[in-house]
């Protein structure tokens, strides 16, 4: 179960989510599979349930009570949804989310059968935090390290520290119908761990990727440096691109026009107005000076060509992140990052051998970091040769079957 398909929504989520249901399907020791995701027609919530292709089926739900996560149309839970399970009998049910789904559909597949095992990936910290499930505070991006009732009731003072202590305790009673949680890093398990879900019942998988060769490294023309940088993902006030902007702008001009930054990354049009208008007022002097490209959205297929022509990638995301898909994907084709040295980042990305860790949010440190490595070939050369290698997506398959034969 995902809360998006991908043919519709390319987050990293609903993408590491698809991916698993494929080497499920392939993987000789499952004898079926299925893939049921959240749809957002548009046109009235109708709760109903109709197939996408073979064995992959959409349903009309959502939330209407972020607070508790409660799902928007109730009577589908023991109409559609439950008939689904009772005509498919799954032994297992994996599910990689419960954002737009709401937590209930947990207890209706426990009271269908309760030999159902359930197991959830979690992609972020939204059981734990309010604010999108990003650990920051509202309106400050301050990090929380852990939550706080009192804390929590300042970021939404619409509720009071004995709602977030219900809000807390809802989620607990819904995740106890959960057999087994997975987390795509450490650090997000920890979190959790602290959260208070017991740590034999929460396990480390990262999400698979692509089984394909590095690609070649960028041709240089003589005296050329590795000076062409590479953002990819969405841009909203979390991913750092204002930080990463406002860094170039510290590099003496004499030095930035031998840098070049490509943006590819979607959604600016969908952020705040003030938001927007700060992006506009920095990228467009530096696109005029020829700085940045500003490339724009792609599908998973253009990936790799895009990546192609970068030397270096970029993640300067100014919260936790858990396991950014970038920063895999980037390691798939080759190309060492520069990643904030915080969260799934810092955990995923080993200094100086993966890529480089830049203080979170630090103007300067970030200028200074983009004109060294720009200016260093031997240290991308280095890079290159430790690059780790993540799991493909059927060998990040074969380990889910080998947990799932454990709890089964």
């Amino acid at each position: 179960m995902s809360h998006a398909h991908p043919d519709f929504s390319l987050g990293g989520g609903e993408i590491a989510a698809y991916n698993l249901y494929k080497a499920y399907r392939d993987n000789e020791n499952v004898e079926q599979a299925w893939f049921l995701a959240r749809a957002d027609r548009r046109r009235g919530l109708t709760g109903a349930i109709s197939m996408r292709r073979p064995n992959e089926y959409l349903w009309e739900q959502s939330v209407y009570d972020w607070h508790k996560m409660k799902a928007a149309h109730q009577d589908s839970l023991t109409t559609w949804f439950a008939d689904l399970i009772r005509a498919l009998k799954p032994t297992i049910v994996h599910t990689h989310h419960y954002a737009h789904l709401g937590l209930e559909y947990l207890r209706i597949i426990k009271q269908i059968d309760p030999s159902i095992k359930i197991v959830m990936t979690l992609h972020e910290y939204m059981g734990i935090c309010k604010n999108n499930g990003q650990m920051i505070k509202a309106g400050s991006f301050k990090l929380c390290s852990r939550e706080s009732y009192d804390e929590c009731s300042q970021c939404f003072p619409d509720n009071t520290a004995e709602d977030f202590w219900l809000r807390k305790h809802y989620f607990k009673s819904h995740f106890d119908f959960v057999d087994q949680f997975v987390s795509p890093s450490e650090f997000l398990r920890q979190r959790y761990i602290a959260w208070g879900l017991k740590s034999e019942q929460i396990v480390v998988i990262e999400n698979g990727q692509s089984d394909e060769p590095p690609l070649p490294a960028r041709p240089l023309a003589k005296g050329e440096t590795r000076n062409r940088f590479g953002f990819f993902g969405q841009i909203n006030p979390f991913k750092g691109i204002d930080v990463l902007l406002e860094a170039i702008y510290q590099i003496p001009k004499s030095d930035r026009k031998n840098i070049a930054l490509e943006v590819h990354g979607a959604n600016l049009e969908n952020q705040a107005p003030e938001f927007r208008e700060k992006i506009e007022r920095l990228r467009a002097p530096l696109i005029e000076e020829g700085v940045i490209q500003w490339v724009g959205p792609y599908q998973p297929h253009e990936l790799s060509s895009r990546i192609a022509g970068v030397d270096w990638v970029i993640v300067p995301s100014i919260w936790w992140e858990n396991s950014p898909m970038v920063i895999q994907e980037s390691l798939v084709y080759g190309r060492p990052l520069l990643v904030s040295n915080i969260g799934g980042m810092y955990e995923k990305v080993r200094n100086n051998l993966d890529g480089i860790h830049v203080p979170a949010g630090n103007i300067l440190a970030w200028a200074s970091t983009i004109s060294q490595v720009a200016q260093n070939n031997e240290l991308w050369e280095n890079l290159k040769t430790t690059l780790n290698r993540p799991l493909s997506y059927a060998e990040c398959g074969q380990v889910h079957v080998e947990l799932l034969e454990k709890i089964a």
